[in-house]
């Protein structure tokens, strides 16, 4: 009796465990056009796309193309451009005397007031440092080195990483200089703010002062000049930007649409002096601009590589009454710029999903990623989400939960537990049967004895 209680006591407690421990992570393509710039930055507009890149982080000298820069922080800074006005100050055109600097004509306004705005045109029309230093000194509060301050701050300010300004026209300085690819960042943000492409966009327009005397301002960028620019002229280009200096070299920042396309192009550095210092005459960063141009109208296109309802994969589910897989589809479309003649076989999806899946499955729910690539490029990641929802089947429920329960290590050792007791109970039950069946004989021998009595 004494050993059934115990028996039965473990047996209890091994069931009651085993019931508690039941519950308890874009492409740049190869160009063959030659090209003389030592930097060039092609980006589509369209789609924020780099779709061509020459030595886009090297430091170079901008020339005046700095005076993108000149622009967003005078434009940041006075609050009425049109209607502010500016004392045309002898002394400060003065600094710029022997320099060869490029001059916008401001020089027949000495001591008159001129706009804010017609200086911005003499600064990114006519390329005018006399307009730089005007600008910088009156936004600058008399101070062209404060002005100079606040362009660096800027530069900083956008995620410029290579950009460092000593003044606001370009004139050469050894610790003046940027990169292709921070250019491209700063005229890309000036193209948002006021005036900006409509000015460097205007091929000849005049300004006047308190005298009302007119003088022409005729552009330096040649791309966009269908009178004077000759064969540089490009019908698709718009602005924004030329800039030259012997240090320098030739540089230009423009932009040009074409059949629904938008790009900009930055190329600085193209040889505006040969090797014995003589001019030359070939505006080597213009021609580079205009072949980059035709080389992305004619090559690239947009196409569309993954579609939002369009099954790019299937994972198998579980616990879902008649079915046993679920489409993953991309939580959004994609599009890319690619070459116009490529291959969808040329673009490699690599999913990256669970083994498979257990319902219920609410449809929209992320699952995976799909990673997309094109010539060992990768292109993006995109999530993958379920198609449809797919409830739960209660039946397969309770029939997966039991076999689990009966699978798992503790229901494993319970059992086995149970084993050894029951075979260590029936053991213990036939040394005890045994025991009494001799003590029974050993009765039944002492009263089958012949008594000595006669």
């Amino acid at each position: 009796m004494v050993i059934r209680r115990i028996t039965a006591t473990v047996l209890a407690v091994m069931l009651l465990f085993v019931c508690f421990a039941t519950s308890a992570n874009a492409a740049t393509f190869t160009s063959d056009v030659e090209t003389v710039s030592k930097a060039i930055y092609l980006l589509n507009l369209d789609t924020d796309i780099l779709v061509y890149e020459k030595n886009s982080e090297d430091k170079l000298y901008p020339a005046s193309t700095t005076k993108i820069m000149t622009y967003i922080v005078t434009v940041e800074n006075v609050k009425d451009i049109k209607n502010t006005k500016v004392v045309v100050d002898k002394n400060i055109l003065d600094e710029l005397a022997g320099t060869g600097s490029s001059l916008s004509g401001l020089e027949y306004f000495v001591g008159q007031t001129v706009t804010v705005y017609d200086l911005l045109n003499c600064l990114m029309i006519k390329s005018g440092n006399d307009a730089a230093l005007l600008l910088a000194n009156f936004v600058g509060d008399g101070s062209v080195q404060n002005f100079v301050d606040m362009m660096n701050e800027k530069a900083k300010e956008l995620g410029c990483k290579n950009t460092h300004f000593v003044n606001p026209h370009g004139l050469h300085d050894e610790d003046h200089y940027t990169t292709a690819r921070d250019l491209a960042i700063i005229t890309k943000y000036a193209q948002t703010l006021p005036e900006f492409n409509e000015i460097t966009s205007t091929v000849s327009t005049y300004i006047s002062a308190d005298s009302e005397k007119e003088y022409p301002l005729i552009t330096t960028n040649y791309l966009i000049d269908e009178k004077r620019g000759g064969d540089y002229y490009y019908e698709y280009a718009k602005g924004i930007k030329t800039g030259t200096t012997d240090e320098a070299g030739y540089c230009l920042v423009s932009t040009a649409s074409n059949g629904g396309y938008t790009y900009l192009c930055v190329a600085l550095g193209a040889p505006s002096v040969d090797n014995e210092g003589n001019e030359v005459e070939d505006n080597g960063a213009m021609r580079d601009s205009v072949a980059m141009y035709e080389w992305a109208f004619k090559n690239l296109e947009l196409k569309s590589v993954i579609d939002e309802q369009t099954p790019v994969c299937e994972i198998p589910i579980e616990l879902a009454w008649n079915q046993d897989t679920v489409q993953l589809v991309p939580q959004g479309s994609y599009s890319t710029l690619l070459p116009a003649d490529i291959e969808n076989s040329s673009i490699d999806i690599v999913t990256n999903i669970p083994e498979y899946l257990t319902a219920p499955v609410i449809e929209g729910n992320i699952i995976g990623t799909a990673t997309i690539s094109y010539a060992n490029q990768e292109l993006t990641t995109v999530n993958l989400i379920a198609a449809e929802t797919v409830e739960r089947s209660n039946m397969l429920y309770f029939l997966d939960s039991a076999k689990k329960i009966f699978k798992s290590q503790w229901m494993i050792l319970a059992v086995g537990i149970v084993v050894v007791l029951f075979i260590l109970y029936i053991i213990i039950t036939m040394i005890y049967n045994n025991k009494k069946n001799k003590n029974k004989q050993i009765k039944n021998r002492k009263k089958r004895k012949p008594s000595n009595r006669r």
